[in-house]
């Protein structure tokens, strides 16, 4: 009983995320709409990124330049070239900004990118699993109820600009989660010996008009 009515007390947040655009490239918005009022603190939200998603981080150093969008990727800079089966799975803490719109809400949105699967067998398409994110609060006072907040297990930088370890919070008791399923195209392996003809006939099919033309047009001594 004590349990249920702590959690009827603490209304937990309400997270939705979205991938935009179609293709490769995406973007990924998220929204999280609070239980309480959190006026001065900080909002951010903890996602893990499953080895076929990737953010650039020299695009995010661009659009943090611009105060576009404000996140921090960890551990690193991921390999941007790195198919599926050789990438690793990131941790991204996005800064949330409050909706003008709506006192207790907060969004954010940064660009993903798709990384290209293993052929497959029977279908062309591979599954991608994008877990809810985890919402975090940094408030430099007194603010939260002790009840429905508690300090997070994460050691998050303070911003994407200092980079030292703050107290976040989380909350304390579960809320639901929404997972984001995304289908990425795949090629088939019975295809493999075709693209790789094409491939090879292509490639000597360019070489022959870049010495056709360097014969043509360049100038030896």
């Amino acid at each position: 009983c004590v349990t249920s009515d702590v959690q009827t007390a603490c209304q937990g947040p309400s997270v939705t995320q979205e991938l935009l655009k179609e293709g490769f490239h995406r973007d990924l918005l998220v929204k999280v709409e609070l239980g309480e009022d959190a006026g001065g603190c900080a909002v951010a939200a903890w996602t893990h990124l499953p080895p076929g998603i990737y953010v650039d981080p020299y695009e995010l150093e661009t659009l943090q330049q611009h105060n576009v969008t404000r996140a921090v990727l960890l551990p690193g800079a991921p390999d941007l070239e790195a198919p599926e089966y050789l990438a690793r799975a990131v941790s991204l803490l996005l800064f949330l900004l409050p909706d003008p719109r709506c006192s207790r809400c907060f969004q954010a949105s940064l660009p993903v990118h798709l990384r290209y699967h293993r052929p497959a067998l029977a279908t062309g398409t591979a599954l991608l699993l994008l877990h809810s994110p985890q919402v975090l609060l940094c408030c430099g006072h007194s603010h939260l109820a002790a009840e429905c907040w508690e300090p997070a297990e994460v050691g998050a930088p303070c911003s994407a600009e200092n980079m030292a370890p703050c107290q976040w919070h989380s909350t304390t008791h579960r809320t639901a989660h929404e997972e984001l399923m995304l289908e990425v195209p795949v090629g088939l392996r019975e295809h493999s010996s075709l693209v790789c003809a094409l491939t090879l006939l292509t490639t000597l099919l360019c070489a022959g008009l870049i010495l056709s033309a360097t014969c043509k047009h360049g100038h030896f001594s």
